[in-house]
């Protein structure tokens, strides 16, 4: 497994002591900081920085892509070393990976592909990410109707996901076992976005729906609304991110799968990197960095993580890993699957 890279590891590539660090401000751009996981990111970044003897601040660009500009513009002018951003138009970022550039700030892209060699690219392994989705509602309804609940259009994941997706349930729908009745985009990964789109879609296939591909724990909340509210509830649905109401759905069997990306490995990773680049700007140097070229043809350096598909027969995983307390895992569920029985 490509693990997230450790504070040992990184050490080498620049900083042996936290002492070293102490003058390095790392400044962080968020898309809309008003989504769940964000907020273990930022935690688990503020954790690697602080380890570091690094300063953080940050910027939330609320959905804007414009703001997120001003933002960078912004965090560059109080003197960052560094910079973290996660993305909230990769097509509109460019200006701000300029403007970093011509001060010789590094630049790491979160989560979020941002096109452009010059930032280096963290990531969880996207692509994966849809396939195991796609495996669990296939495991859980090999035939009938499928809707794919896709991200924002405006977000690169959104198209790696659905590419893993459709590997995985190629050769179903080549032997007619599976139909494709609708896709949609949801518009900023909004949760009311995806709700208004799957009740759209059921209207229009009037219920006959028997399993959906969401792409995220917030789009599948808007999807699992839609169906509880036809009555539907127990349909198949995916989801990622490790979001606690999604896996408390899990356990209530009204979401099939969360894709858990440990967050607080990525936030940490990013943090350690961050300090790293801020002291030697060659992305090379960062252990476990791999040269990797993205749909678009651009020549990046990353670190990609490995998910863990969270289903009913491995809730435990996420209990004995503190991501969640068990009460909250299971509220509500009576005789549910491990630990909630």
């Amino acid at each position: 497994m490509r693990k997230a890279l450790t504070v040992a590891a990184i050490a080498f590539a620049g900083f042996t002591t936290s002492a070293l660090a102490q003058d390095i401000t790392v400044g962080v751009s968020w898309s809309n900081f008003q989504e769940e996981r964000w907020k273990t990111d930022e935690a688990a970044i503020k954790g690697a920085l602080e380890a570091a003897g690094a300063t953080y601040v940050s910027a939330d660009a609320q959905s804007s892509s414009s703001k997120q500009l001003s933002d960078v513009e912004s965090l560059i002018a109080q003197g960052v070393d560094a910079l973290i951003i996660l993305a909230q138009d990769s097509a509109a970022i460019g200006p701000a990976i300029d403007a970093a550039a011509d001060e010789g700030i590094p630049v790491v892209g979160y989560d979020r592909l941002i096109e452009d060699p010059r930032a280096f690219y963290l990531t969880f392994d996207n692509v994966e990410v849809g396939r195991m989705q796609a495996r669990a509602v296939f495991e859980a309804m090999p035939k009938g109707n499928y809707v794919m609940i896709k991200g924002s259009p405006t977000d690169p994941n959104a198209d790696f996901l659905r590419g893993g997706q459709q590997e995985v349930l190629q050769e179903a729908i080549d032997a007619g076992d599976i139909t494709i009745v609708d896709e949609a985009y949801t518009d900023g990964w909004l949760p009311a976005n995806a709700q208004r789109n799957m009740e759209q879609i059921l209207t229009a296939q009037d219920n006959k729906v028997d399993a959906v591909v969401a792409s995220n724990d917030g789009t599948a909340g808007g999807v699992v609304a839609a169906l509880t509210a036809q009555g539907m509830e127990g349909t198949p649905v995916s989801g990622q991110d490790g979001d606690h109401a999604a896996l408390n759905r899990v356990a209530l069997g009204t979401q099939t799968v969360s894709v858990w990306k440990d967050a607080r490995e990525l936030g940490k990773a990013a943090g350690e990197i961050a300090v790293a680049l801020a002291g030697d700007a060659d992305m090379t140097k960062v252990p476990d960095a791999q040269s990797w070229t993205s749909p678009g043809g651009t020549d990046l350096t990353a670190v990609f993580l490995e998910p863990i598909p969270v289903t009913k027969d491995n809730l435990s995983v996420v209990v004995d890993a503190g991501w969640i307390e068990q009460d909250k895992l299971c509220q509500g569920v009576s005789n549910g699957p491990a630990p909630c029985n």
